[in-house]
Order: structure tokens, then C-alpha cells, then sequence
């Protein structure tokens, strides 16, 4: 076993087990991952005024006594509106022991539906991390962007992984692990600030589709129900001009692909981080976690292609195909998990191509 790493599906049931985790709820069944666990909501969600972190001094309760605005009970579903900033107390908790600190991040079906999500902590000077040896509760910031959305106690935004000394691969590690399990499909990886560089496919292939424009002023998404919505009601689907290239609207929100196909071996997980915002104004995957197995061909990935979560800043901006947008870091697992992304857990974006999230049904 290594001594660094991402804990796995076992040690993550392990610290449920020892203290370290705690829920006011059963788990549910699929709750624990390869390399992460889904995070639930709780009983109440807290309309604010505006979005912020407690800082050193303060827990988020005494923050929310100043900043909300009504409270929204979930245990039979509720609506939350998009532009609203609502945060809801989580029914998982921590007491982390000094060695093992946490980060979390959106679920990929909540970035696919443009729901932004972060989580905090009492004292918490950042969203998203966990300093090892945090004891006390978990909250969520959800802000719906494009679509107006139905939660309920129990529903999973956003997981949370578990890490122990470092485990982030540098370049030249990355480098080597590329040339033994092919990280990406390119013949030149293009492998510079401690990741692997991942380009956006415009060029449509046989059906001329590049991706989907979400639409405006549409029905509530239930998140918590798969095949339930036409696609037509909710996206614009987007052909090539010709030139391999797609204008980005200001305030719009788009769903494309990359151009490589990704995998993240068994004894590895990696995220998306935004490549350098020097060279574009416009942001890609809010959900960022790739667990281990996903694109692995022995789990039934071969040819698993990242879905990009794209929304353009304060202007428009042009698009190429080909074009860098983001990179894939990769960081080694403590050991290998008992179950990897896909086969083992009937995965919803193994193999995926271009692919909008469970909740639509396709035709």
C-alpha cells in the first residue's frame, strides 16, 4: 500500500467505521465510490442573500442567523430558482483525523445541469477544502444556473474525496504514466503545469452535432429522476459551421467534448482543472473528479471522451476545434479500489461520447 494517495471505497467505509465520517442517515447503498462519496443533502435549505465563507473566526450557522432570508423545508421536495443562492446543511459530517485532509466537487450529472455547487465548513477560509483534522458539519452552497430544479432530503450534488500525504503526480511521473497506459488519446500529449492538456472537438463527425445551448424559461428538473425530460425541451442542439469553430454567448451555457478519449487507470484518480484563463475568457467542467476504471478498457470504457461543462465570461468568445481547454492532473489511489468506475457499478458515463446528464431520455 502506498503512503500517499486517494483513500479508496474500503478505507472510505472504514472512517464511517471509526468516527471519522458520520450521518445523521443510513447510507445509501451506492453512496460510496471508487475514490469519493456522494454527499446528501439535508432537511432544511437556507435561502441568503448572497453567497460567502464564514472565515476563521465564524461557523456558517452564525453566518446564516445574518444572511437568510426564509428557509425551505426539503423532506417532501422543493423548488430552488435558479439566480438564488440557497445553503443546506448536509447530512454527512467529520471529524478527520490530523493525517487526512478532503475536497469536494459537483457530481457530473449537477454540472451537466449547470447547478453550482460548493461546500463549506465552520471556520473555512476556502470552498471545496477540507484541512486535515476538521471536526464539525458539512454545508452546500446549490445555485441553480439555467434550469429551475426539484431536491429533496437525500439528494447527492456533490462528492467528496479523501487524501492522505501528497499524492499528486509532477510532470515527469505523469509523463511515464502516460507512456505505459496511454492517459489520453494523442500522439504528442501536450503535458505542461503538472497536467495533461485535453482540446475541444468541433468538428461534428458523420451527424454534423458538436454539443447542446441550454435553453431559457423552462420546466423543473427533478434531480433525483433519470429519463424523465425531452431533450428538445431543454437543449438547442448545435451543428459545425464548416470551420470548426463555435462563437460563445455571453450568460449561455453550453455541453460539449473533448477531442481525446480519457482514462484514469485503476490505481489512479484525476480531476479537471481550468486550463490558464489568460487564454480564453470562458470556464469548462464544474464537475471535475474522474474516478479509476473511468475510460479503462477492463471496465468497459474503452474510448471514454470527457463531457465539458462551457460557459463564456463578461464577452463572446470563439471557440476552434482543437483548441486547449482544460487539463486532467492525476493523483495516485492508496490502493486500488474494490470497484471501479463503469462495469463494476453500471456507471451512467462510461464510454460516453458526446452525452447530456441521466436526466434526459434519448429519442
Amino acid at each position: 500500500m502506498a503512503k500517499a494517495g486517494i483513500l479508496p471505497d474500503k478505507d472510505i467505509a472504514a472512517l464511517f467505521d471509526n468516527g471519522a465520517l458520520a450521518s445523521a442517515h443510513p447510507l445509501d447503498g451506492d453512496q460510496i465510490q471508487p475514490a469519493s462519496l456522494d454527499l446528501r443533502l439535508g432537511t432544511i435549505a437556507y435561502r441568503v442573500r448572497a453567497s460567502f465563507l464564514p472565515g476563521p473566526n465564524h461557523r456558517v450557522s452564525e453566518k446564516l442567523e445574518k444572511l437568510k432570508l426564509h428557509e425551505i423545508a426539503l423532506g417532501e421536495g422543493a423548488v430552488l430558482e435558479t439566480g438564488c443562492v440557497y445553503i443546506v446543511p448536509l447530512l454527512e459530517g467529520l471529524d478527520l483525523p490530523d493525517g487526512i485532509s478532503a475536497s469536494a466537487n459537483p457530481k457530473s450529472s449537477t454540472g451537466r445541469l449547470d447547478i453550482f455547487t460548493r461546500v463549506m465548513t465552520d471556520h473555512g477560509q476556502e470552498f471545496d477544502k477540507i484541512p486535515a483534522g476538521y471536526s464539525g458539519p458539512l454545508y452546500m452552497e446549490v445555485s441553480p444556473r439555467t434550469f429551475p430544479i426539484v431536491v429533496r432530503t437525500g439528494s447527492r450534488l456533490s462528492q467528496i474525496r479523501f487524501r492522505t500525504g501528497k499524492a499528486l503526480l509532477d510532470e515527469s511521473a505523469l509523463a511515464d504514466l502516460h507512456a505505459r497506459e496511454t492517459l489520453v488519446a494523442s500522439d504528442e500529449p501536450n503535458i505542461t503545469g503538472g497536467g495533461i492538456a485535453l482540446s475541444v472537438d468541433l468538428s461534428g463527425g458523420e451527424n454534423g452535432l458538436i454539443g447542446y445551448r441550454a435553453k431559457h424559461h423552462t420546466a423543473l428538473i427533478d434531480v433525483d429522476k433519470r429519463d424523465q425530460h425531452d431533450i428538445a425541451d431543454f437543449w438547442e442542439p448545435l451543428t459545425g459551421d464548416g470551420a470548426g469553430g463555435l462563437i460563445l454567448d455571453p450568460d449561455e451555457f453550453y455541453i460539449l467534448v473533448s477531442q481525446e478519449a480519457v482514462h484514469v487507470p485503476p490505481h489512479h484518480a484525476a480531476e479537471m482543472t481550468p486550463f490558464d484563463p489568460l487564454v480564453g475568457e470562458f470556464r469548462v467542467h464544474y464537475a471535475g473528479f474522474f474516478d479509476p476504471g473511468f475510460g479503462h478498457s477492463s471496465a468497459g470504457g474503452t474510448g471514454s471522451r470527457a463531457v465539458l461543462e462551457v460557459r463564456s465570461h463578461e464577452v463572446p468568445f470563439i471557440l476552434e476545434h482543437g483548441q486547449i481547454v482544460g487539463r486532467l492532473v492525476y493523483e495516485r489511489m492508496l490502493s486500488r479500489p474494490r470497484a471501479l468506475y463503469g462495469a463494476d457499478l453500471k456507471s451512467n458515463y462510461q464510454g460516453q461520447s458526446l452525452k447530456l446528464s441521466k436526466h434526459f431520455r434519448m429519442r
